[in-house]
């Protein structure tokens, strides 16, 4: 939302979540994915679910808008200056962190990218598009708490299969 209503052009922007998405978390993928390796299948099924519990917690968690993660007087485009900063505040991120959650469990490593690519972008699409004022609209308690359902049921279905 700070980088829509900083540029106002959506095109370039959601390119360059796009970008950014996809380095992100093929970096998440291929850590969850080597870490899957060190791992004995109990070890793994254990930090999987502890990992989707934690996330499920995390998620409940409203997240900060951080005026200073945009970039801003770079003399770069609004694709670079996007790329950049979309890139430095998703790392660290949930959605980062279920990547790699996701990525130790289930293979080939390209299909978890691609889905968690674009579940991040069928999110973060709308905003850039619908703009600050609809977005303040939006239910975004609900939608947090659904998404910790989401993980804690899949927490659950680890612990439990």
């Amino acid at each position: 939302m700070i980088l829509a209503a900083k540029y106002r052009r959506p095109w370039p922007i959601c390119i360059g979540i796009l970008c950014a998405i996809l380095v992100n978390h093929a970096i998440a993928g291929s850590v969850g994915a080597l870490v899957a390796q060190w791992l004995t299948p109990l070890q793994l099924k254990r930090i999987v679910a502890v990992g989707f519990f934690a996330v499920a917690a995390w998620t409940l968690v409203p997240d900060q808008a951080d005026a200073s993660s945009a970039v801003r007087g770079s003399g770069h485009g609004v694709l670079v200056a996007t790329t950049i900063a979309y890139f430095l505040a998703e790392m660290g991120d949930k959605t980062q962190v279920a990547t790699v959650v996701l990525a130790a469990q289930y293979h080939p490593l390209w299909q978890v990218i691609v889905g968690t690519t674009a579940g991040m972008l069928l999110v973060n699409l709308p905003v850039v598009w619908l703009g600050t004022r609809s977005a303040a609209k939006l239910p975004l308690r609900s939608a947090r708490i659904s998404a910790a359902a989401l993980f804690a049921a899949l927490g659950l279905w680890i612990v439990l299969t």
